[in-house]
Order: structure tokens, then C-alpha cells, then sequence
């Protein structure tokens, strides 16, 4: 028995690739579904069964691929009714894979049709939980995401996954692996830890959730309290997970197409497409194609691109390093993003020798803004962090306008006048500045390497800790 969990940093996401005797099955896939057939195909395997513990809301899973190419079949838990063959399983049903077997348990709660599913070894032993958004390492699913599609309210659905957490998880063995969908960074929890893989019996002593002596009413509380509001795109991933959805291939054929500057000038004036440039911050803020808006590929790029972008049939024309526009297709199609109709070829260096016309953002150094603070003079600072971020420390006299919400931050901000705008280290920040650009705010200045470099000069004041209920 092989067991490989395939993580995806960038979405704080766990796949998974289990495999006996010559079978395989594939949990929770990403959309490109190449590399788990590239592993069957090197072991020999055949891809029996996708396994998809629930309809996930912040990736486009690849079940709808994987079941083409490999003619595997799709298994959902109780109560899921895809628009698409697929098997929808009862609970106890067995799954035989090889000399392993796969035993359903529905966990309703995160979602209605949340379904975890145990490994068996080939003496009936149980050895591993893939436990989906049931639960995670150090938390469980947020039980807000599914309202609407189950007609209930969070606290009700909070309830029915205190329910199944003791009823079909806590009586488990404590040496039992825990294999989530989910780690630190990820919107679908709020109190993910780092770590990936857990035994349960540790996650029951240390998982808040899974206190022994915890009632429904306190479960219900903890579960609930502090949740904020999830990305804008979720429910549009549910409903392509739901409903169905392109090729991956047709996705990258219709978007890894080079233009020329004067071919990408003319797409991005006849079609409305928006200009994505997924450049670093630094490199960013110096030049750019105006109107562009900046997330850069090495970072928490998809889940922004989710948050700022609300349409998912957006066109999007690309700016990146040149080399890197299949990746960037690629992270784009997982949360849903199928519409990008081509690159800038040669990138932004390609632009400037064509002579097209260029914008900057405006920057100073993290020591410049502060001896500027120091010697008194009158700034206006915008802090973009969430939050809870900026109640935990920040700047003496800064604004909170939380990049999460750009659109009710933006009301904070008189065009008339000047603010320094910064973040931890400079991502968020520079998202936040390039979309205000675009909308034509012209006096925003980027503090280069954020609070952790301002932090660094030694010269600012910086506030204690502030409890959030002290702020109402």
C-alpha cells in the first residue's frame, strides 16, 4: 500500500494518491490532472476511483479530467447530487482499491454532503481518515460556507458537525493518521496548524474542537466565533465542482497564446479583458502597463486573484516572466479562471521597446518613511493587513483598510491626499495600490518591505496589543 499526500502550497491544499495491487484512487485532485496519471502510468496502476469528500469551494477539483481520461469512477458522499455521472455512496458503503478498502463516513456539518473516508488495510485494520473539510490539524471545517445550499443557518450546521465529529471520528482509534484537504493559510478554517498529518488521538488533545467534555452549545460557540467573510469566488467554485466544467486543456490551449505589444494593446481594447501582472512587487511598482493590476505568482496567488477579481468568466490578458505563462494559466484555472485569451510576449520588457506608454507606483524606503515620522511630519498611513493583524500591533496614528475589503477600504481614502500604504512584507500591499491606480487614485506611496522592514529601522512607534471588543 502506497499512501502520498500531494500538497499545494499555494492553496494550503492536500490531494491525495493511495495505491495497492496495480489500483489507485485519487482524493480531493486538483484541476490538472496530468501528474496523478503520470504516477499511475510510472507504478503500473490503474486509477480506480476519484474521491471527492465534499464540493470544494476554493479550487476547481479534477474529477471531471481524471474521470475522462482514466475512466475512473467518481464517488461523492450521502446527500451530494452532482450534474454529472457519478456515484453517490451510502454511508458504511466499502470501496475495495487493491488489497485496501475504503469505508464512507458521511460527516455532514462543513458541508451537507461532507464525507470522510477510512482506510483499511488489507487485514481490516483501520490506518488512515481522509477527512476532506471535516477536519483539519489543530481545527474543523467552518461551518458557514453551506448555508444557503442547506437551509440552514451557521449554528445549525455548526450542531450537525458537532454530531458527526463524535459520533463517526472521536470513537476512531487514536493511531489512526488524519489526512485533511487543508493546512495553515487556507479560508476554509480558522485555526489551521502548519503541520499536514496528525494522528488522532493528538488532534483529540489538542484540537479545540474535539474537547471530550465540550457540549453542543460551547462546540457551536467556538466553531463560530471570529469567522470572517469568505472570498467572494467560493460559491462559484461549488458550482462549477457541482455543475460541471471545461477541459483543463481547452483552458490552457484557449490562454497560453503570445501576443505581440501591439496584439496585446488592441486584445485589451476591444475585448475588456482585464491586464493581470504577476511580476514580483518590487519589480512591479517601477513599471507597468497601465491599468494593470499586480498579484504576484510567488504568493498566495490564486486565493487573491479569487478575492479581487469577483467574475471568474473575466477575460484576463497576462503579464509575467516570460517562461512562466502555463503556470500562471494553470493556478488561474484552479479557482475557476478559465477565460484568459493570451501573454504578453517578452513581457513588459517587450512593451517598453515598443515603445508603449508605461506607469509606476510611487515608493520609498522603509527608513526614509521612517525619519520622516520621526522628524514630525504629517503622514497619513493606510495599514492593508486584516483586522486582526492590525489589532495584534501597528503604527501609532495608521488607518486600517484591510485589502480583504477593498471596496469599503477605498471609502477611506480622499484622492486629495497623500498616504503611505504598506503591509507585512509588500504583497498585499502592492495588490492593493495597483487596483487603486487603476481606478485613479494617484496618491498612494508604497512603504518598500512593509511593517517587517519598518519594524526593522528601530525608529517607529508601534501600538500594544488591542482587544478587538475594546474597538466597538
Amino acid at each position: 500500500m502506497k499512501v502520498e499526500q500531494i500538497y499545494t502550497g499555494c492553496l494550503a491544499q492536500g490531494a491525495y494518491y493511495v495505491e495497492s495491487e496495480g489500483e489507485a484512487v485519487i482524493i480531493d485532485p486538483l484541476r490538472e490532472v496530468d501528474p496523478y496519471i503520470e504516477r499511475a502510468k510510472k507504478n503500473e496502476a490503474k486509477i480506480k476511483y476519484v474521491f471527492e469528500t465534499h464540493f470544494h469551494a476554493d479550487f476547481v477539483s479534477g474529477h471531471l479530467d481524471l474521470q475522462k481520461k482514466t475512466g475512473a469512477t467518481i464517488v461523492y458522499g450521502p446527500t451530494a447530487n452532482p450534474e454529472f455521472k457519478a456515484h453517490v455512496a451510502k454511508d458504511g458503503e466499502i470501496f475495495k482499491v487493491g488489497r485496501v478498502s475504503f469505508k464512507v463516513l458521511h460527516t455532514p456539518g462543513h458541508t451537507m454532503e461532507s464525507t470522510c473516508f477510512l482506510l483499511m488495510d488489507e487485514t481490516g485494520n483501520e490506518v488512515g481518515l481522509f477527512s476532506g473539510d471535516t477536519l483539519f490539524i489543530g481545527d474543523v471545517g467552518r461551518p458557514d460556507l453551506a448555508q444557503k445550499a442547506a437551509h440552514m443557518t451557521q449554528e445549525e450546521l455548526a450542531a450537525t458537525l458537532f454530531d458527526s465529529l463524535r459520533n463517526k471520528i472521536m470513537p476512531l482509534a487514536d493511531d489512526i493518521i488524519v489526512y485533511p484537504a487543508h493546512g495553515a493559510g487556507s479560508a476554509c478554517g480558522k485555526n489551521m496548524s502548519k503541520e499536514t498529518t496528525d494522528t488522532l488521538g493528538h488532534q483529540k488533545q489538542v484540537n479545540y474542537a474535539l474537547r471530550a467534555n465540550m457540549t453542543r452549545e460551547e462546540f457551536v460557540k467556538e466553531v463560530t466565533t471570529g469567522l470572517v467573510t469568505p472570498p467572494a469566488y467560493f460559491p462559484l467554485n461549488v458550482m462549477l465542482n457541482k455543475q460541471g466544467y471545461e477541459s483543463i486543456d481547452e483552458v490552457m490551449n484557449r490562454g497560453n497564446i503570445a501576443l505581440s505589444p501591439d496584439a496585446f494593446e488592441v486584445a485589451a481594447n476591444e475585448t475588456g479583458a482585464l491586464i493581470l501582472d504577476t511580476r514580483n512587487a518590487a519589480t512591479f511598482e517601477k513599471g507597468f502597463i497601465p491599468n494593470s493590476i499586480n498579484i504576484g505568482i510567488d504568493g498566495s496567488f490564486a486565493p487573491w486573484v479569487g478575492a479581487m477579481i469577483p467574475d471568474i468568466r473575466q477575460k484576463i490578458l497576462i503579464v509575467d516572466e516570460p517562461g512562466r505563462e502555463e503556470e500562471v494559466i494553470t493556478r488561474l484555472a484552479r479557482v475557476g479562471y478559465d477565460y484568459t485569451i493570451g501573454y504578453l510576449k517578452g513581457g513588459f520588457e517587450a512593451w517598453k521597446k515598443a515603445g508603449k506608454e508605461v506607469d509606476a507606483i510611487p515608493f520609498v524606503t522603509a527608513n526614509a518613511f521612517a525619519e520622516k515620522m520621526r522628524n514630525g511630519s504629517e503622514v497619513n498611513i493606510l495599514d492593508i493587513r486584516k483586522e486582526s493583524e492590525f489589532n495584534s500591533e501597528h503604527i501609532v496614528g495608521a488607518e486600517n483598510a484591510p485589502l480583504d475589503f477593498i471596496n469599503d477600504s477605498m471609502l477611506k481614502v480622499d484622492k486629495n491626499k497623500t498616504y503611505y500604504v504598506h503591509c507585512e512584507g509588500g504583497y498585499r500591499s502592492m495588490i492593493f495600490l495597483s487596483t487603486l491606480k487603476a481606478r485613479g487614485y494617484n496618491n498612494l506611496i508604497d512603504v518598500d518591505g512593509g511593517l517587517k522592514a519598518i519594524k526593522e529601522t528601530g525608529k517607529v512607534k508601534l501600538t500594544d496589543y488591542v482587544c478587538p471588543t475594546t474597538l466597538l
